[in-house]
């Protein structure tokens, strides 16, 4: 599974359409060539170094998107309804 589908989504829809041919290349080559979607999260939240390959300005604005995403959660109390549901 995806760790966190909303971030790559948003992203491409807020960046794709103001990239040059050249990022949405390197876009298209982050997004599909590691073989586990768990590494670009990590490598976006700098949770992990970003390989060298990888480390393109298109990954430096996702880093930066990440940033902006998670400020953006913080300002929303988690959802608390599963403590109010009957056990299962």
């Amino acid at each position: 599974t995806h760790p966190d589908p909303s971030l790559s989504s948003l992203f491409a829809k807020e960046n794709l359409a103001r990239m040059s041919e050249e990022q949405l290349n390197r876009y298209d080559r982050l997004i599909n060539e590691p073989s586990n979607d768990w590494d670009i999260y990590y490598w976006a939240t700098e949770a992990k170094p970003t390989p060298a390959e990888f480390d393109t300005d298109v990954m430096a604005m996702l880093r930066e998107f990440a940033k902006n995403r998670n400020r953006e959660q913080r300002l929303r109390q988690p959802d608390l309804e599963y403590l109010f549901e009957p056990p299962r």
